[in-house]
C-alpha cells in the first residue's frame, strides 16, 4: 500500500496540532479550576463570554456558530445557565421558536468575577513570551481556523 508522505510544513503542522490538543485539555482543566469557586466551568464561562461579545441578543444556534461549537451542546449549557439565573430567554421577533438568550445581572456579575480571576492568571501565563510571539501564533491559528471554516462551508453547499 502506497502511503502519501507529508511535506515539511505538513509534518510541522501535525506536530503543532498534537501540542494544541494537549494545550486545549490543559487550558480547559485550568479554566475549570479557576472559575469553580464561582460555580462556573470553562464551558459555561466561554458561553457567557460569547453572549457578552455579541452585539445584540442571539439565538442559541448563532451563539454555537460564533463559538464554533455544536448547537446541542451549547443549548445544554445555556439551559444550565438559565436554571441558575445567569441567562433568560426572550421572544425573537424574527423566529417564533428560536428564542434569544439574554444575560441577567447575575450572569454579568459572574462573567466579570471570572475575568477578575483570569487577569492575574493570564498575565502569569504570558510571562516570558513576547507580544510579537503571541501575535504570530495568533495569526497562524486564525489562518488555520479560517481554512477549516471555509472547507466546512464549502462542504455544506456541496
Amino acid at each position: 500500500m502506497k502511503r502519501t508522505k507529508r511535506t515539511s510544513a505538513g509534518e510541522a503542522l501535525s506536530d503543532l496540532l498534537v501540542d494544541l490538543f494537549r494545550l486545549d485539555s490543559l487550558l480547559l482543566t485550568a479554566g475549570d479550576r479557576l472559575v469553580a469557586p464561582l460555580g462556573l466551568t470553562s464551558a459555561r464561562w466561554q458561553v457567557l463570554g460569547a453572549i457578552i461579545a455579541a452585539e445584540r441578543p442571539q439565538p442559541v444556534a448563532w451563539l454555537a456558530r460564533d463559538l464554533g461549537g455544536n448547537r446541542q451542546n451549547v443549548q445544554r449549557i445555556i439551559n444550565d445557565l438559565h436554571r441558575e439565573g445567569l441567562v433568560v430567554f426572550e421572544t425573537n421577533p424574527h423566529h417564533r421558536r428560536a428564542q434569544l438568550v439574554v444575560l441577567t445581572d447575575k450572569g454579568k456579575r459572574a462573567f466579570e468575577a471570572a475575568m477578575e480571576r483570569q487577569a492575574p492568571w493570564i498575565n502569569g501565563l504570558s510571562d516570558g513570551l513576547s507580544v510579537k510571539e503571541i501575535e504570530t501564533v495568533h495569526r497562524v491559528v486564525t489562518a488555520l481556523r479560517n481554512k477549516l471554516e471555509d472547507k466546512d462551508e464549502a462542504g455544506e453547499r456541496a
